[in-house]
């Protein structure tokens, strides 16, 4: 258990992903520079109207971008491990808590469970007109890769990253990009037979 200060954003962060990140206002302008100064993490949580998320994503500056005069600054950070907020503590201009590590269970995906997951990535890539991407399929952190590239949402981001094992990250993600897949293909067919006779037929 150790205290970190927090960034609560409306994005999720999944570790190895990496997202630019302005910072304007001056309680996190404090954290950042800190962070900066000290060679230390932020701890990154999701935060919509229902509040703060209790997984979250350690963060790392990785590269400042611009400095602004007044104080500003664009960077770019990484994500690390994940935590579990603990307890909400004070004193900071910044909000901090008391946060403990969440290790990863020990069952892996099935070689067919990764199949199926790499397949519909690259449908995805290809009905969304993409280049197709060559994945490293050993790598332990291979949903995550391809989850931080699919473009999908904080809510569907935030479920990954609060499962416990890379096979149950995997299961889940490859029925969201076969999903999604599919939601393209038909968005694209409604298009063109709209394009091509003015109305659109029911498919």
């Amino acid at each position: 258990m150790r205290e970190i200060g927090l960034f609560p954003l409306g994005i999720v962060l999944l570790p190895g992903e990496q997202v630019p990140l302005h910072i304007f206002e001056p309680r996190y302008r404090e954290l950042i520079g800190e962070c900066l100064d000290e060679g230390a993490s932020f701890g990154l949580v999701f935060a919509d109207e229902s509040g703060l998320r209790e997984i979250g994503t350690e963060a790392a500056v990785v590269e400042v971008l611009e400095r602004f005069a007044d104080g500003r600054l664009n960077i770019v950070v990484e994500g690390g491990e994940r935590f579990r907020l603990l307890e909400l503590t004070d004193g900071r201009s910044f909000a901090t808590a008391e946060i403990d590590a969440v290790p990863d269970g020990e069952e892996h995906p099935t070689q067919t469970e990764v199949e199926r997951c790499l397949a519909a990535y690259q449908r995805v890539l290809a009905v969304s007109g993409e280049d197709a991407e060559v994945v490293d399929v050993q790598s332990e952190r291979l949903a995550y890769r391809i989850a931080a590239r699919a473009g999908f949402g904080a809510p569907e981001k935030q479920k990954l990253l609060e499962l416990t094992s890379e096979r149950e990250r995997v299961v889940r993600l490859a029925g969201l990009l076969e999903r999604a897949a599919e939601t393209v293909r038909r968005n694209r067919q409604i298009r063109e037979r709209a394009s091509s006779n003015g109305r659109v037929e029911p498919v």
